[in-house]
């Protein structure tokens, strides 16, 4: 119930490709992971990942405003690995007014390797009181400040989202927009920075 590549992220993004994954057909961890039993328990998961991230960014309007056909091709598109049949639904879950300059709160969830915590979510803005725009590392800041390096200290800490290590400067509602995955969440992984 975890996109693939967040897990590559998080527990094998030093190792060498193509990953090596071993499947267990036995003893499936029911405490530590989601059991979907059929096809339309995940589409039924997916779904409802999408409804959240869409309430966060447009108080449930734009979802509100789709079809069933529209729920269905969403799906379809993704599940059968057609990015122009999901992206014609998605790009609509991705746009705001302009009079908004952004989302109503960013849907994110932030992973740290070095905890059992399964993730960190709140609410957060992409554009400060001010008027300017909030940063990766403002969200940080606020949500997960173990995860910035002082500014005498070394950097212990590696923030990766889809295999990248973006820039702390670079804009939230710009990630949320260009980064987030199928689910529309922003999956951000802190993992210890590799020593050698």
């Amino acid at each position: 119930h975890y996109p693939i590549g967040l897990l590559f992220d998080l527990h094998a993004s030093n190792t060498a490709l193509p990953w090596s994954i071993t499947v267990h057909f036995k003893n499936f961890p029911e405490k530590d992971l989601l059991h979907c039993h059929s096809k339309d328990v995940i589409e039924a998961h997916f779904m409802a990942c999408i409804k959240e991230a869409d309430a966060l960014k447009h108080k449930s309007q734009v979802i509100n405003e789709m079809q069933k056909k529209d729920h269905k091709q969403l799906w379809m598109g993704l599940q059968n690995d057609k990015f122009e049949q999901f992206w014609a639904i998605n790009r609509k879950l991705m746009e705001y007014p302009p009079e908004d300059s952004g989302f109503r709160y960013i849907p994110f969830r932030i992973y740290q390797a070095t905890t059992e915590r399964p993730f960190i979510q709140k609410l957060f803005r992409p554009i400060a009181s001010g008027g300017q725009l909030h940063t990766l590392g403002d969200l940080l800041k606020d949500v997960c400040p173990s995860a910035i390096t002082p500014e005498d200290g070394e950097q212990k800490t590696q923030v990766m989202i889809h295999g990248i290590e973006p820039m702390l400067e670079t804009p939230v509602q710009w990630l949320s927009e260009h980064m987030s995955y199928p689910d529309n969440f922003l999956h951000i992984s802190i993992i210890p920075r590799p020593t050698d």
